[in-house]
């Protein structure tokens, strides 16, 4: 397999994660494997960052360090508004793939989206922050239904409108979209990326999809390689709001469609 070179990454003023020298093992003794290796990159405050990559190549580690759940090697240096990760930093909200298995079934929906803010607001405070956040979602109307009359884009919605109930800077979503078919992903991607334009909430969103990677994001880091690794870094400049068809038309998009493809094609048959 061919080295990867990466340019050194001099950290950014309005960075809102840094991360230098990041790697991570598992295991002991001969059984020890290291999952990522000498990954550097920064998260800027409001921008959309898509972290691609093969299956097994260490993007929801990295994205659980980021969230404080995982302590990288030593030698790592990872912060969070220019201080260390020590556990979970305030304000970073993480969002998984299997959202049918992180709602309350027992719960109605106004109640899985007050789940987070319910002990530290007033009653009225949290109604009004529900409803506001499920109006966003599109979810305003079944506010008394329970997730099991939900299909599995609503609960994904739903997912989504009780992270963004605690108003939350970063965002840390774990292939959320990975589950769905066609027609519902392309629809939870636009919502996304409509809520994010009237939010300005940082999201970090890992997927394995080279399509989607470029189409929601501002920037594409392409990770690689076994430990995981930064093969590819790319800014996608792309005309706002995005569409579907249009989009995907754009020259751009293909361009940096096939510029992905082929450097992880490469990659992975070097």
């Amino acid at each position: 397999m061919s080295e990867i070179t990466v340019d050194p990454v001099t950290p950014a003023t309005d960075a809102i994660f840094s991360c230098r020298n990041l790697a991570i093992e598992f295991g002991h003794g001969a059984h020890r494997r290291r999952i990522l290796q000498d990954v550097n990159f920064d998260v800027h405050q409001g921008e959309f960052l898509a972290l691609l990559g093969t299956s097994g190549v260490g993007k929801t580690t990295l994205l659980r360090i980021l969230g404080g759940l995982l302590a990288p090697s030593e030698g790592t240096q990872i912060h969070f508004d220019g201080a260390p990760i020590d556990g979970p930093p305030r304000g970073v909200i993480m969002v998984f793939q299997d959202y049918a298995s992180s709602l309350l079934t027992w719960r109605t929906v106004g109640r899985n989206v007050a789940l987070g803010i319910e002990n530290s607001l007033s009653k009225a405070e949290v109604a009004q922050r529900t409803r506001e956040v499920l109006d966003m979602v599109g979810l305003g109307d079944r506010i008394d239904d329970y997730p099991a009359q939900l299909s599995g884009g609503m609960q994904q919605r739903l997912q989504l409108a009780r992270a963004l109930a605690m108003r939350p800077r970063v965002l840390l979503m774990d292939e959320p979209f990975g589950a769905l078919d066609a027609m519902t992903k392309a629809n939870l991607q636009d919502e996304l990326l409509r809520i994010q334009r009237r939010t300005g909430t940082t999201v970090v969103f890992i997927t394995h999809d080279i399509e989607e990677a470029v189409y929601v994001s501002s920037r594409v880091i392409v990770l690689s390689g076994s430990p995981g690794r930064i093969l590819l870094e790319r800014d996608v400049d792309l005309p706002s709001p995005r569409n579907q068809v249009t989009t995907k038309e754009h020259p751009e998009y293909l361009r940096l469609r096939h510029e992905i493809y082929d450097a992880v094609s490469d990659h992975v048959n070097s």
